[in-house]
């Protein structure tokens, strides 16, 4: 018999497994392992940490706006100064995935050479939603970005040259610590009793029972709690926030993205109809929609066609909810890495072992910026920070785009999640229906003034 000598150059698989859990199974192979500074969790958190730190040090590149109505509005955005600061933020952004790559001791040229494509395509997924009707609809550019990743990959093919920039866990993972530096403490008391109230019970119920129906309806744990998140708490960014906390598949990431935005267009134009039918007063009814729509500017947009008075409730509803994301997203992580070691008996090691490391930088640049850096400061980073957060979450469901078939989204748990999802946002309605009318309707407290 012959003999053969071969090396396997991949250290571990994942398998999925029919209960939804990802295992990762280590290979013999002659490869040592990586020390923990260089795991794709703590280089998200040197990286994101690193550019948080030369934003307040003064690096402060421009970040040009493109917004836009018309088509003959494209050429006010290709100007020498708004190119050249696109370039830089290009420059600056592939810089520090250079640096990602380095310090996971991973071969830099390859990446090198593929990210610019990646973040052209990130690029001209912000430049699709900058159209105001785009805006206005809510549609982020995260949509655009998955769109344009799956276009790509089921016409053309993701070519392997550019695989080595595709990297969608440590895209995500770097937003999200990057829009930790986002959520304040102070907003969150600026957003107001009743609204947080209402934002409080509409997370804790509604998840929860989405979270029983997926499970009703044979949907796996990892693919109810994306869902869950996203119909609870603030749709696309919550879905995010909750696929990298529980370390889920970056296609049912995708699916939920989908139908967050397949279901938040009709309510746009339904619920202000039955704000008007129900006979609901201005303030419930904006407290109503700011609490099941999904996004910012969806809310505004629906709240508008009711009155001031009700877009200035939802926004504040709306706020409510979303300064909650970090919490949930903390909370969502110790509860799933010590539910995922349970079976075998969990011990604090267990846990912290599959805890999510880039949590622990998006609560420390939630701390900092809310606690120890001047108000001024922060108020003057934060537009610049949360583009930047952007960015890498274009990158990122580019990179899931390139990875996907559309065949795959389409058969996903045959249609279930879709099913689910209609379920639960109808629950959401319902419920949010009943405490706005409790809560700003005048019946359990005074009717705030706006």
């Amino acid at each position: 018999m012959p003999k053969f000598s071969f090396q396997i150059d991949i250290v571990y698989c994942k398998i999925a497994r029919k209960d939804g859990y990802d295992v990762k199974v280590s290979a013999p192979v002659g490869l040592p392992p990586k020390p923990w500074w260089a795991l794709e969790d703590w280089v998200s958190v040197w990286i994101a940490l690193l550019s948080l730190t030369a934003i307040l040090i003064g690096f402060r590149p421009k970040s040009p706006s493109l917004k836009w109505t018309a088509i003959a509005d494209l050429s006010n955005l290709l100007t020498t100064d708004t190119l050249a600061a696109w370039l830089l933020l290009a420059a600056v952004t592939g810089i520090l995935a250079t640096l990602g790559t380095l310090l996971s001791k991973d071969k830099p040229l390859p990446q090198i050479l593929a990210f610019p494509s990646i973040f052209a395509l990130g690029l001209a997924s912000h430049l699709l939603a900058g159209n105001s009707t785009a805006n206005a609809w809510g549609l982020e550019s995260v949509i655009f970005a998955l769109f344009l990743g799956l276009l790509l990959n089921n016409t053309l093919g993701t070519p392997a040259w550019l695989t080595p920039a595709v990297r969608t866990e440590f895209y995500i993972k770097t937003g999200l610590i990057l829009m930790g530096a986002t959520i304040l403490f102070s907003d969150i008391l600026a957003a107001g009793a009743l609204g947080m109230l209402q934002s409080i019970l509409v997370v804790i119920v509604v998840w929860y029972f989405s979270f029983w129906l997926c499970r009703k309806m044979g949907i796996d744990d990892n693919f109810a709690a994306i869902l869950s998140s996203a119909v609870s708490i603030c749709g696309v960014s919550a879905a995010i926030a909750a696929c990298g906390a529980i370390e889920g598949d970056r296609k049912k990431l995708s699916y939920v993205t989908s139908i967050v935005l397949v279901v938040a267009i009709p309510m746009i134009v339904i619920q202000p109809w039955l704000v008007r039918t129900l006979g609901l007063s201005d303030i419930v009814g904006g407290a109503w929609i700011g609490g099941t729509l999904d996004t910012t500017g969806s809310v505004v947009a629906a709240t508008e066609i009711i009155s001031e008075s009700a877009s200035k409730i939802g926004t504040i509803v709306k706020f409510s909810q979303n300064v909650l994301l970090g919490l949930a997203a903390f909370l969502l992580s110790v509860w799933w890495s010590a539910r995922s070691t349970s079976q075998k008996g969990s011990s604090a090691g267990v846990i912290w072992q599959r805890f999510p490391k880039f949590v622990l930088g998006f609560i420390t640049a939630s701390l900092v910026f809310s606690f120890f850096i001047d108000a001024n400061i922060v108020k003057t980073v934060k537009p610049l920070i949360t583009n930047m957060r952007n960015i890498w979450f274009a990158m990122a469901f580019v990179s899931i785009g390139l990875e996907t078939r559309f065949s795959d989204l389409l058969h996903l748990d045959e249609g279930r999640p879709f099913y689910a999802f209609l379920g639960a946002q109808t629950f959401n309605v319902l419920w949010t229906l009943l405490l706005s009318w409790l809560i700003f309707g005048g019946i359990l407290f005074d009717v705030p003034r706006v």
